[in-house]
């Protein structure tokens, strides 16, 4: 038995998220069929963050346990000739036995998307919130920096039905960064863990910043206020990109 260490990169337009659920299409479970299909095993796939219905990645990591006797090349080869056009094995290897893809992790970094311009983007439509009216990305960035820390994250948390690891509201925030390249404005969020939908909910109230319908100022009082009724609504699923996982011994992985 082998524990191996994905790279996975997927679309998660046609995906009910990562994670398995009765009569819904899973990342997890178009993997866990195709590995069924190449080695006869069933074997479960761990994450470092389970992406919700919508989202997308290029840098997801997980892991598994085999006993294959496929090589690994041979192994990644076979199960981007069988998994679906919308999930792709980037990188595969063998992991120390007691890696763990999650609970390892020291950073992931999230980008939201927000294309900004007067005309839609039917080639980007699936991965960037399309918002016609310019935004004050300067305003954006000022509030973004006032939220960066440890701090209890209630204001920016989603409804309950999340992972056990956001029993406690309390996250840190190693950046969250507010730049414009192009027509594209993108909100940056590193953290080693985040609460189901805090990103998208960041993104959200920060577009209200940058809007002018509220002050840069008013982030940090959303902030200290914990209350979810404070914040603007959650964002679109399809903005969202988890980008990359960071672990103490790859840091530039």
């Amino acid at each position: 038995m082998r524990r191996l260490r994905f790279v996975l990169e997927y679309d998660g337009s046609e995906f009910a998220g990562w994670q398995i659920q009765p009569a819904e299409r899973s990342v997890q479970g178009v993997l866990e069929e195709a590995l069924r299909e190449i080695t006869g095993e069933s074997r479960r796939f761990s994450p470092a963050g389970r992406t919700d219905a919508g989202v997308h990645a290029v840098g997801q990591v997980a892991h598994v346990d085999c006993a294959t006797h496929l090589e690994v090349p041979a192994l990644g080869r076979a199960l981007n000739a069988v998994l679906p056009r919308d999930v792709a094995v980037q990188a595969l290897e063998i992991a120390p036995s007691d890696f763990h893809a999650r609970h390892d992790a020291s950073a992931k970094l999230y980008i939201y998307r927000i294309l900004n311009r007067a005309t839609p983007s039917p080639v980007r439509a699936r991965f960037a919130w399309h918002l016609r009216s310019p935004l004050d990305v300067a305003a954006m960035a000022e509030a973004a920096a006032s939220v960066v820390g440890t701090h209890d994250f209630s204001a920016f948390r989603g409804a309950p039905g999340g992972s056990d690891e956001e029993v406690s509201p309390r996250r840190t925030l190693h950046r969250l960064n507010v730049v414009a390249l192009g027509d594209e404005v993108r909100v940056e969020a590193e953290g080693r863990s985040f609460l189901r939908h805090m990103v998208r909910n960041l993104a959200a109230t920060l577009v209200e910043i940058g809007q002018g319908r509220r002050p840069a100022s008013e982030m940090a009082k959303v902030l200290e206020s914990r209350d979810r009724a404070n914040a603007a609504p959650t964002a679109p699923a399809h903005g969202l990109c988890l980008e990359r996982v960071r672990y103490p011994d790859r840091p530039v992985d």
